[in-house]
């Protein structure tokens, strides 16, 4: 059941007795009245009890109340003008309130929107979903309650955490297709297809091994630019002649986007970046969450406009893809 902030007498901060059996709780603040009740009302249908924190300007005006074990916020902004400074200033604020307290926060926005939320919540690791589907916002609680569950029995390896993201994602497959049965009945691709699109998701021991070699003193230059923009185009020529769900791998497809980017002397913004990686952006935007938390990728901030941040390769990551490249030959390469 959906109730409202303002008619609760007791604002602080518990975490559900989940021995007592209670169900989670989920404070959700947003612009859209109308919103924040759907996303209430999908909530306490999954078993989720939803409060109405109410709308944005209670995350900037007097102390923020966190009521539930999951804070929703909802900040899609219209244009490409990009969030207001001060809804960024209150949501930084929440951010540094969520990362003390233990909560888990999910922030729903869209692309133009993108660059600022990511930049500015750096210190509760959230949940960024763009413009999600009712059934992702869903699942994005699940999930990040079911994080918290297993964070309470162990910590979290790398392996661990990756095996986690791969299963969301085919969660998340099946969400996507019921979403589209149920709403533009046409003979589109499968849910096997959706299934293949996610799947295909470089090992867990990839993540789990990267952190522990030690970067090359010296070795072999990042390969031309020019070289691999080509085999950036020729992957995605595929689209043209086979179903693209069947090729999904946004690791990889992240991974050359930032070498050739180098190679420029250019900066990729995390918008940018996502459109890059070829699967849905709330996607796109977890792996490359996990890539920066595993030491393949790192956050710059931007020294002009500290509203943003661009993404990078490590210098291990830098390393492993010259000898990658380097331990290629030439006809593979160029049928890459």
């Amino acid at each position: 059941m959906l109730t409202n902030a303002s008619a609760q007498e007791d604002f602080t901060y518990d975490l559900a007795d989940d021995g007592a059996g209670l169900p989670a709780r989920v404070a959700i603040f947003g612009a859209d009245e109308g919103l924040r009740r759907q996303i209430g009302d999908d909530l306490g249908g999954a078993g989720f009890r939803a409060i109405d924190g109410g709308s944005l300007r209670a995350l900037l005006e007097g102390p923020i109340a966190l009521l539930g074990d999951v804070v929703v916020v909802d900040c899609a902004v219209s244009g490409s003008r990009g969030i207001d400074g001060m809804m960024l200033a209150g949501l930084a604020r929440l951010d540094m309130r969520v990362a003390r307290s233990g909560a888990k926060l999910i922030v729903a926005t869209n692309l133009e929107g993108l660059d600022d939320v990511f930049a500015v919540l750096d210190q509760s690791n959230p949940q960024i979903l763009v413009s999600p589907s009712r059934a992702e916002r869903v699942i994005a609680v699940g999930r990040v309650m079911g994080e918290a569950g297993a964070a309470r029995l162990r910590e979290m390896g790398e392996e661990d955490r990756v095996a986690l993201l791969r299963l969301s994602q085919q969660v998340e497959a099946i969400a996507h297709s019921l979403d589209r049965m149920s709403h533009v009945p046409t003979q589109g691709p499968s849910v096997l297809g959706e299934f293949k699109r996610d799947y295909a998701a470089p090992e867990a021991s990839a993540f789990a091994s990267f952190d522990a070699a030690p970067a090359p003193a010296a070795g072999p230059p990042l390969p031309d630019p020019h070289m691999v923009r080509q085999i950036i185009a020729n992957r995605q020529a595929r689209a043209r002649f086979f179903d693209p769900e069947l090729f999904g791998d946004p690791a990889w497809d992240m991974l050359l986007d930032l070498t050739a980017a180098h190679g420029e002397g250019a900066r990729v913004s995390v918008t940018s970046l996502c459109i890059a990686a070829g699967v849905p952006a709330t996607t796109a935007l977890r792996w490359l969450t996990q890539m920066v938390e595993s030491g393949i990728f790192i956050r710059v901030p931007d020294p002009a406009d500290r509203r943003r941040a661009f993404i990078a390769l490590s210098e291990k990551a830098m390393a492993a893809m010259s000898g990658y490249f380097a331990s290629l030959r030439m006809p593979v390469l160029q049928a890459a």
